[in-house]
């Protein structure tokens, strides 16, 4: 009986006699390289112009949109957040434009409801400079607008109609 326990017991016997060591051997230790550290940027200061590629020199134009691009760089300060929620959209037609700030591509999640023609490609929109850019599935530009006045944006669409956003 004693020889059959012997046969379930666990033992670290080499069958010489020894014991073998369970835990491998402690690795050495390696020396490190020195920690480099610098100061970061004050916020707000500008960056190292190192850091960043530098921006596109022009903007592309909406095709038959003679001027919209002029007419934007005196068009008023846009902030992003200030463009969520619904708008009225006015032009050849009228309807709904719902801006939200969930991200889809490059920009953020728009669209809109009872619109004809290309606006009802609407499918996201992104402030670039003072300009808001509306963009279809496929990131093609469907028309650009300029704040003119407080809740008041005017611009084309690709295909150079006139539209006006007002809330």
């Amino acid at each position: 009986m004693v020889l059959a326990l012997a046969g379930c017991q666990r033992t670290a016997d080499s069958g010489f006699g020894t014991q073998a060591s369970l835990a491998p051997a402690p690795l050495a230790a390696q020396p490190v390289p020195g920690v480099q550290s610098s100061q970061l940027p004050a916020p707000g200061a500008p960056a190292g112009s190192a850091q960043f590629p530098a921006a596109p020199a022009q903007q592309a134009s909406l095709p038959g949109a003679a001027g919209t691009d002029a007419a934007a760089a005196s068009g008023l300060d846009v902030k992003k957040e200030a463009m969520v929620g619904s708008w009225r959209v006015s032009g050849a037609s009228s309807c709904d434009m719902f801006l939200t700030l969930t991200n889809l591509g490059s920009g953020s999640r728009g669209g809109t409801r009872g619109c004809a023609g290309e606006l009802t490609m609407v499918r996201s929109w992104e402030v670039s400079g003072k300009q808001v850019q509306f963009k279809d599935s496929n990131g093609n530009l469907v028309g650009s607008v300029y704040k003119t006045a407080e809740n008041q944006f005017t611009g084309t669409t690709a295909s150079g109609q006139p539209i006006n956003l007002s809330r």
